[in-house]
């Protein structure tokens, strides 16, 4: 394939081998230097040709130095990472897309020491890459979740202080929701870093990821009392007359708090800060989300769609953790 002629198919056509990389070889090949990676980034960005993002008129764009594109008409310059995470960044293009191809491609992704290794780039690069990689993860049209959806909490991270357990332990409260399939099995997640455990963290949260007329299976926990109030099917299993512990009673939410906690401690080794922690659940959640995808290519691709479409990001807004109140979750 050649990458320099590229254009960008509808969704429903993509074809491995064609609009995706199927193996590292092929990746290797489709793009072996910038103009490849930049003119793949140009096609997943304008699909329908070039669009001036000053007067909005759609049409080939005069071709400058420096990968100037300039609008024929109002004489508008960018250029193919203007306004996305890419934007101004030092690091070639060829290495971001290294760098996205092996988080997305191995099963567990990367650390950033890891990717540092891999790439032979500084320890920040690769940090500052995973972190943009991670904001890039969510897409803010992204579909509620719906059906039959467990919500519970999950303590991460921490350690025990004085014998206490549970709520109020002096671990990051994180929230999962995640859909429940029948007769069995899983489907999409989302998952949020609270403060606390009380009815103005809960319910925000489900109204946020779970749509209206849902089923939400809850433990009997008060903060959950009042999502019947905003729209829901309420089902509640109190633990302590159900006879059944919590991971029986509700395996899906306790299942994926494993899977995580297994994360955390494999791949990145438990060194996950609470200011930084909201950014590694999103990257979970990518992750999860996609783990039927029928090509590791193809997961590939979708990161770079995002990638495309994802507002610059300024090192400064990752130093002390991302402010996701600031992107649609």
């Amino acid at each position: 394939m050649d990458a320099v002629e590229y254009v960008s198919p509808s969704p429903a056509t993509l074809s491995a081998g064609r609009d995706y990389p199927r193996t590292y070889r092929e990746f290797a090949e489709w793009f072996r230097d910038e103009e490849a990676c930049s003119k793949f980034i140009e096609a997943l960005r304008w699909p329908q040709g070039f669009t001036c993002p000053a007067c909005g008129v759609v049409g080939e764009p005069w071709r400058e130095t420096r990968g100037r594109l300039v609008c024929p008409k109002c004489r508008h310059q960018t250029t193919v990472t203007a306004g996305t995470i890419l934007e101004k960044t030092r690091t070639p293009l060829t290495t971001w897309f290294e760098a996205a191809w092996h988080v997305t491609t191995t099963k567990n992704g990367f650390s950033a020491k890891s990717l540092e290794r891999t790439l032979g780039t500084r320890y920040r690069v690769a940090w500052t890459m995973l972190q943009r990689f991670r904001v890039a993860m969510v897409r803010a049209e992204r579909a509620p979740l719906s059906g039959t959806v467990e919500v519970d909490e999950a303590l991460i991270g921490g350690v025990k202080h004085d014998g206490k357990r549970g709520r109020g332990a002096k671990k990051a409260i994180v929230l999962i929701s995640l859909e429940i399939k029948q007769p069995k099995g899983f489907g999409r997640v989302r998952m949020r870093q609270v403060v606390d455990a009380s009815d103005a963290s809960l319910r925000p949260f489900v109204c946020d990821t779970v749509a209206p007329g849902s089923i939400v299976h809850t433990d009997g926990w008060t903060g959950y009392n009042r999502l019947a109030q905003s729209g829901y099917v309420h089902e509640r299993t109190i633990m302590s007359s159900s006879g059944d512990p919590a991971h029986v009673a509700m395996p899906g939410v306790h299942r994926i708090a494993s899977l995580l906690k297994r994360w955390i401690l494999g791949t990145h080794q438990g060194s996950v800060s609470d200011e930084h922690l909201q950014s590694y659940l999103e990257e979970f959640t990518f992750r999860f989300n996609r783990r039927t995808s029928r090509s590791r290519g193809l997961v590939f691709r979708r990161l770079l769609e995002q990638i495309a479409r994802t507002d610059q990001v300024p090192e400064k807004n990752l130093i002390h953790g991302y402010d996701w109140r600031l992107h649609k979750m």
